[in-house]
């Protein structure tokens, strides 16, 4: 038997064979990357692909603008973060994007976001996540980044957290299937 040829079959599937598995992998990168020394690996063995053929799709998919980045989520109550608050700022809309990514520069912002306003019952546009261990510490630091950067006369709240919700990203892939919604 030719050990050479088979490598080389295996190596030369068609195309199809492939492109059948990769629902199953954006279904499953939808739900993060698995805690493992080689999560691509890990990967390759649950849609029947190489290691190298998922780790090629993954940089094509962010190539052509499927995803724009990986991220972490981090469990920060875990961590010791308790502290967590939503500073919400009413900034006009012509300036929000400079405003929010100057904010998302600074050390304090860990999340820095733009939403559309719903008036009248909620006129903010501008969301900054700080995290903390300590309200008055939090409190300070999002009393300062206002100030610090002339924002402290706009309309705005300092929004606790109370609980913890499940964070992840969107869900589009139900099953290794597009949901229709």
């Amino acid at each position: 038997m030719n050990n050479d040829r088979i490598r080389q079959d295996k190596e030369e599937a068609p195309a199809s064979s492939a492109n059948n598995r990769y629902p199953r992998l954006r279904g499953l990168l939808e739900s993060g990357l698995p805690v493992h020394p080689r999560p691509y690996s890990l990967l390759a063995e649950q849609t029947g692909l190489t290691e190298r053929e998922v780790l090629e799709k993954v940089r094509q998919w962010q190539s052509d603008g499927l995803f724009r980045r990986f991220g972490l989520v981090v469990r920060h109550r875990a961590l010791g973060f308790n502290a967590n608050a939503m500073l919400v700022i009413d900034v006009d809309d012509s300036e929000v994007d400079a405003v929010g990514e100057l904010l998302a520069k600074t050390d304090a912002v860990t999340l820095c976001y733009r939403r559309k306003k719903q008036p009248p019952a909620w006129t903010y546009n501008l969301f900054c996540m700080i995290h903390g261990r300590d309200r008055e510490i939090v409190r300070t630091q999002a009393e300062s980044l206002l100030a610090r950067h002339g924002l402290d006369k706009l309309p705005h709240a300092l929004l606790f957290s109370l609980r913890e919700f499940k964070q992840r990203g969107a869900r589009y892939f139900h099953d290794g299937k597009m949901d229709d919604a």
